[in-house]
């Protein structure tokens, strides 16, 4: 990898989080895209705190020091979630034709800025393709050679996709009335439960009871019957977890702080342009369906025994700052009083 050069441009989303945003600014600068698009969401009025963290974060942007074009599409007041990011992504494909995308507080594996760019351009007119992910929630589960897969799921920690597929976008979920009514998503998904799941999330999007914006892009793939491609290691790590998130608040999540792999070159591309149903139903049962309160007793029961774990991996590091050892202290100090 010592003579690739990237040419792909990345955008980059930020907002109150300069500690995380550093650390996402630091693998870019190792990958030195000739474009970089920056993306600010601004801190609320009334908490001056948060207007500080924002301005910190957008310093760290003036750090860039390779030769790259930097533009940037700074809020001048608080825009939202949903508003922020979509707004955010029409700029950049209004500027570019192509991008990978990072939110603030998502690193990448140096591998996968060559992984995305080398997507990018063999899937480029290939419109059953919507979008290049590096997040792999398989748990080292591989079912092939195959550098990578395809899946129905897209996922948005660390990412890649098109102008072309980004025009199909519609935060609103205009058609969702219809597609809800007509049993379309039966004919896409094939199992009721998951029907179930998936109709009540997007309910909940179409009729504003979320600010977000990622749901409506899910969706926007599937009624054009797209594909995402995910890697065949996991190559983004979330390290945004907890109380300064705006939805992944537990930082005892499994999901949080997942290590990265690298990719090795070149790629082994799959025989067919198929959706992966296992890993797909894999990704149903052990990503989505654990985002809700409808985890089953089993699911619950590997919640307790993952923060088990983390209490023990701390208490052999000799680490007591640690969240449950916050609440250990505390429940003893109740005690003694």
């Amino acid at each position: 990898m010592t003579d690739w050069q990237l040419k792909t441009p990345v955008a980059l989303l930020i907002f109150r989080r300069p500690d995380t945003t550093e650390k996402v600014f630091e693998a870019i600068r190792q990958a030195k895209p000739p474009k970089l698009l920056v993306v600010s969401n601004m801190g609320r009025p009334t908490h001056p705190e948060e207007v500080a963290k924002c301005k910190a974060a957008r310093s760290i942007i003036e750090r860039v020091d390779w030769d790259c074009e930097v533009l940037t599409n700074y809020a001048d007041t608080y825009l939202g979630c949903k508003e922020r990011i979509y707004s955010g992504l029409d700029w950049v494909f209004q500027n570019v034709e192509e991008a990978i995308v990072f939110e603030d507080d998502c690193v990448p594996h140096p591998s996968f800025f060559r992984f995305c760019e080398e997507m990018l351009e063999r899937y480029r007119q290939d419109d059953r393709i919507m979008a290049v992910t590096g997040d792999n929630f398989q748990t080292d589960h591989q079912r092939n050679d195959a550098s990578y897969y395809f899946s129905r799921y897209t996922h948005f920690w660390g990412w890649a996709t098109w102008r072309r597929a980004w025009q199909h976008y519609d935060v609103n979920m205009k058609v969702w009335p219809e597609i809800r009514d007509n049993g379309w998503l039966l004919d896409w998904l094939g199992d009721p439960k998951m029907v179930d799941w998936w109709a009540a999330r997007f309910e909940e999007v179409y009729s504003d009871r979320k600010d977000t914006w990622d749901y409506q892009w899910i969706f926007s793939c599937w009624v054009q019957s797209g594909l995402c491609i995910v890697p065949k290691v996991n190559m983004v790590s979330n390290l945004g977890f907890g109380s300064e998130s705006t939805h992944t608040r537990d930082s005892y999540d499994w999901r949080a702080g997942l290590p990265v792999n690298e990719l090795s070159f070149p790629l082994i591309h799959p025989r067919f342009i198929l959706q992966d149903e296992q890993a797909d139903a894999f990704t149903q049962d052990r990503y989505y369906y654990f985002i809700t309160n409808q985890r089953t007793l089993t699911q619950r029961a590997k919640r307790k025994i993952y923060r088990a774990k983390k209490l023990l991996q701390e208490f052999q590091s000799g680490d007591r700052s640690g969240s449950v050892w916050s609440l250990v202290n505390q429940i003893l100090k109740e005690k003694n009083n």
